[in-house]
């Protein structure tokens, strides 16, 4: 990633108009929806979410670490959760965290973004108990890697067994894959980043007014967040109807196995 790709980035974490918008995003609620559908019946110790920005899938426990790169991005977000939890500025692949210390671990969206994704899912396998779960999800197929995918700095895309295989290697035993997504998804992200990097070029010199702020907070995002709740029933039917080889991102449950433990699935 770019000096330039970080700071824009870095740049959202505290711009409010952006704020308003992500965290209503319909391919968010999603992943967001499918993970702690996981989690509500499990019994929690602790759990690590790595890569949350100011967006985490897991909200409905104080039992959690969020962990995030970005220092700018961990303010924001204890801003908006009201301090709940734990918040650490680490990078994932070098986890500030003792062997065994999490019952469950989360890293949604997040090793695309990884150069070096092998040593950061090593790391989660380390820090998770024996027995203790890792929920992944990620984007699907390297035939889908379009422009969606440079605008917002993936290295990669997997394929199914690639990730299953790197699971393993982290001593973690895949034992649930479900879709999230289908190709309803990449085609809409197509389209979004093709007009979000053409209004990015165009919109530079533009800068917000209070009047703006007022028109963005009361009108645009009530309208974004409806129409984001209408657009995730259509693109969860989406990924319910098509073959899961088709599907642009997927979600696995990996269990930890070790001494002492056993796999019940």
């Amino acid at each position: 990633m770019s000096h330039g790709d970080e700071k824009r980035f870095e740049d959202f974490f505290q711009e409010g108009k952006y704020i308003a918008l992500k965290n209503h995003l319909y391919n968010y609620t999603l992943r967001k929806r499918a993970i702690e559908r996981i989690l509500e019946h499990e019994t929690i110790d602790l759990v690590l979410e790595v890569g949350s920005g100011i967006s985490p899938v897991m909200t409905r426990t104080e039992r959690i670490v969020y962990s995030e790169l970005s220092p700018r991005a961990l303010r924001t977000l204890k801003a908006i959760q009201g301090g709940k939890g734990w918040y650490v500025a680490a990078d994932s692949t070098r986890l500030p965290f003792a062997d065994g210390a999490f019952s469950h671990a989360i890293g949604s969206e997040v090793f695309e973004h990884v150069e070096r994704d092998q040593q950061a899912l090593d790391e989660l396998g380390r820090v998770l108990v024996s027995g203790g779960e890792l929920i992944v999800t990620f984007p699907h197929r390297k035939r889908y890697f379009a422009n969606d995918d440079r605008f917002v700095n993936h290295f990669r895309r997997y394929e199914l067994h690639e990730m299953e295989e790197k699971l393993r290697t982290a001593g973690l035993r895949p034992f649930v894959v479900r879709k999230i997504l289908g190709p309803l998804e990449k085609a809409t992200m197509m389209v979004t980043c093709f007009v979000a990097s053409r209004m990015e070029r165009d919109d530079k010199s533009a800068q917000p007014t209070a009047r703006s702020s007022v028109f963005m907070r009361y009108v645009v995002a009530p309208v974004f967040k409806w129409c984001n709740v209408l657009y995730a029933a259509l693109a969860a039917l989406d990924a319910a109807l098509v073959p899961q080889r088709l599907a642009a991102v997927l979600l696995i449950r990996s269990r930890k196995i070790g001494e002492g433990a056993q796999d019940t699935a």
